[in-house]
């Protein structure tokens, strides 16, 4: 089969392109690298760089069931860049949940808006305290040491324990990751739809938004979203108006890691 274009598209504000080729995925593939996707059909679920079941595994995920038309919403935050307010009216008009993927600065910050989201039913999962790349972290003392130190921060900040939901920066990982993550208790969350909307002086326009994220919507869809992003902020209530008015329904991590 030939080989087709995957990206990888990266929390931190980067993208790794790399080509797949076609057929099972391995463990040797999925043991080490970025987070990939190949779309191989329009309106299905694009195979992943790592394999469902090897990720399951290690509690870690990308995708939700094929045969459900629901959504999962995540955005990654980075930092606040004015724009998570809309984001938060948005979801909150249609009574969508989402995870939002933060760091330690944006928790300190920005405690406020983390309360809110709490608040509001929305989970707050864990993106590292300092978003460094993790599969270069071997020290199983220095990995718990990012999500711990998050952990802490967030306790101190909501007066709740953080749920155990995890995002590899740069979706970034390594095989002694997924598992030192799973050892900790936690699920890793990978993405199975998302577009290039991180930069801050090279947003797309809502109709490249639209190109990018209504076509390959699909039953099971994770999708990262970046908060950070002007485009997001203003499109976000049309985007879930028209993933509805296609029979869609937006379930939570919750719902994701139950189900599949």
């Amino acid at each position: 089969m030939p080989c087709l274009l995957a990206v990888c598209v990266a929390a931190g504000g980067a993208a790794a392109w790399s080509k797949l080729a076609g057929g099972a995925q391995t463990a040797e593939t999925a043991a080490d690298g970025n987070w990939g996707l190949s779309f191989q059909q329009e309106g299905q679920t694009p195979v992943g760089n790592a394999a469902a079941d090897y990720l399951k595994q290690y509690d870690a995920y990308y995708a939700g069931p094929m045969d459900k038309k629901v959504i999962y919403l995540t955005f990654d935050a980075g930092y606040e860049n004015g724009y998570t307010p809309a984001i938060l009216d948005a979801l909150k008009k249609h009574n969508a949940k989402a995870a939002f993927f933060v760091v330690g600065n944006y928790i300190e910050t920005s405690p406020d808006l983390v309360k809110r989201m709490v608040e509001e039913g929305h989970i707050v999962g864990n993106h590292t305290f300092s978003h460094p790349d993790m599969s270069k972290i071997a020290d199983q003392a220095a990995f718990h040491n990012e999500i711990q130190s998050l952990e802490q921060l967030y306790k101190e900040t909501t007066g709740q324990d953080m749920k155990k939901y995890y995002r590899p920066p740069q979706g970034k990982y390594s095989e002694s990751n997924l598992k030192m993550a799973h050892e900790m208790g936690y699920k890793t969350i990978f993405w199975s739809l998302a577009y290039v909307d991180w930069y801050v002086d090279k947003q797309p326009s809502a109709q490249e938004a639209f190109d990018k994220l209504i076509p390959r919507i699909h039953p099971g869809a994770v999708v990262l979203l970046h908060s950070t992003s002007k485009t997001n902020s203003e499109i976000l209530d049309e985007l879930l108006t028209k993933w509805e008015q296609e029979g869609y329904t937006f379930g939570t991590l919750d719902d994701l890691c139950g189900a599949s």
